[in-house]
């Protein structure tokens, strides 16, 4: 099984982060709900299909969670050169944290490749 491998071009990018309090729809250990907005872009020179993601989301107490799925928002979107993929989706936390992410899938000659999204933190109001 081939390794995945870092395709020159596509990007990840954090396009802007929304703090939401959801009052008491939320639970009270987690009162604090971040929504994010994401954009993959394809600058390479090949078609990518993403097939899924990770993310590792640490808490400031040292909590780590790690999350891997299939698909992204329940899309394998396929981006030919020069397209994009924009989503968004939201994290709930009781604390400040940090969240860095991937997503991985296949170019069009079948080889696994994946993208990083750069770390970014989720500061609740009162934490800033």
């Amino acid at each position: 099984m081939s390794a995945s491998v870092l395709l020159p071009g596509l990007t990840a990018c954090l396009d802007k982060l929304i703090y939401h309090h959801g009052g008491s729809s939320l639970p009270p250990d987690k009162p604090h709900a971040f929504v994010y907005f994401i954009t993959i872009h394809n600058g390479s020179d090949r078609a990518v299909t993403l097939l899924g993601r990770k993310w590792v989301i640490e808490h400031i107490d040292g909590h780590r969670l790690v999350i891997e799925a299939d698909k992204i928002v329940g899309e394998t979107p396929r981006l030919a050169p020069g397209e994009a993929f924009s989503y968004n989706s939201y994290h709930v936390t009781g604390e400040e944290a940090t969240a860095v992410g991937s997503f991985h899938g296949i170019d069009e000659n079948g080889e696994k490749i994946h993208v990083t999204l750069p770390c970014f933190s989720m500061q609740p109001p009162s934490c800033q």
